[in-house]
């Protein structure tokens, strides 16, 4: 039971992180229809971020603090926002008028430039990374809880609810929705739509910058080509989850982040990757709309 408790823990935590990358995911594809293949990327760019601040402006990789961590996580996020704002001015924007397969390609095209790009830019050797705080383990009852895994697991809760609010509890969030059902309708009341999609690409933007540092943190090795599992994995949970659901994508990150722990727990890590998959290919057999998905009926 100890052992079922302390893999659930795990699981919990880097499902959080899942949770984070997804929802970016589900919002760019509730209000444009878009899968954004590149939102990896961003997330592998906030990780790079966190690292040459950490490395370059601050003491942060020596002395690591809250206060640094904050500073260099809110860098992140500014810079991930910007990059998002600029992703859909100029790749996505022109092209939302035509055909969707024009803006997957198109998609594809700017996650190759990212990653790529910060080749160039940082190297293609992986360094290490560690913006928090060293603090021992917490234990109790056998189980021990990582200083990291408290931090991810309590940020996320906190950045969900926080997106849970301004979705459904601002004027913006109600706009994102009302695009979402219908742009046309909503450009009829008045709504701004690019202002709206600018918008939701900055704030998948921020969260994805803000699972790059927790992931870095956890995981202490960032290179140019990080988001690419993690990116296809947050993809599945938002599937998984129903894509365009915001409350389908936190459990489809949940419901991930459990699996693959408990697979990796008990039986070998070298499945962990695979499970994700099996999970996508089950669920689109099973429930094409995912688990809080809905479905709509469509003319033939």
């Amino acid at each position: 039971m100890t052992e079922l408790l302390q893999h659930l823990v795990n699981g919990v935590s880097l499902g959080a992180i899942y949770a984070l990358i997804a929802l970016g995911y589900t919002m760019v594809y509730g209000v444009l229809k878009l899968i954004n293949f590149a939102h990896g990327d961003v997330f592998m760019l906030g990780a790079m971020v966190g690292w040459y601040a950490s490395a370059r402006w601050t003491n942060e990789a020596r002395d690591p603090s809250i206060a640094g961590a904050l500073a260099v996580t809110l860098l992140a996020m500014v810079v991930c926002g910007t990059v998002g704002f600029v992703i859909e001015r100029a790749a996505y924007r022109p092209l939302r008028g035509s055909p969707r397969i024009n803006s997957l390609i198109t998609a594809i095209g700017v996650s190759f430039f990212l990653e790529y790009g910060g080749q160039y830019l940082f190297g293609p050797n992986p360094r290490a990374f560690g913006v928090l705080p060293h603090r021992a383990n917490f234990i109790g009852g056998g189980i021990s809880v990582g200083y990291v895994d408290l931090v991810t697991i309590g940020t996320s809760i906190v950045l969900m609810a926080l997106l849970q609010r301004i979705v459904f509890h601002t004027r913006m969030g109600t706009a994102m929705r009302a695009v979402s059902w219908n742009p046309s309708v909503a450009a009829l009341m008045g709504v701004n739509i690019d202002l709206v999609i600018s918008f939701t690409f900055v704030l998948g933007s921020s969260l994805a910058a803000v699972a790059g540092i927790l992931y870095a943190s956890k995981y202490p090795s960032v290179h140019p080509l990080m988001g690419l599992m993690p990116g296809l994995k947050a993809f599945v949970a938002a599937v998984l989850g129903g894509i365009g659901n915001v409350p389908g994508a936190m459990l489809g990150g949940l419901l991930l982040g459990l699996a693959e722990q408990l697979v990796s727990g008990y039986t070998s890590s070298s499945w962990r990757d695979a499970v994700a998959f099996s999970i996508l290919i089950l669920i689109l057999l099973v429930k094409p709309s995912g688990l809080l998905g809905r479905t709509d009926a469509e003319k033939v």
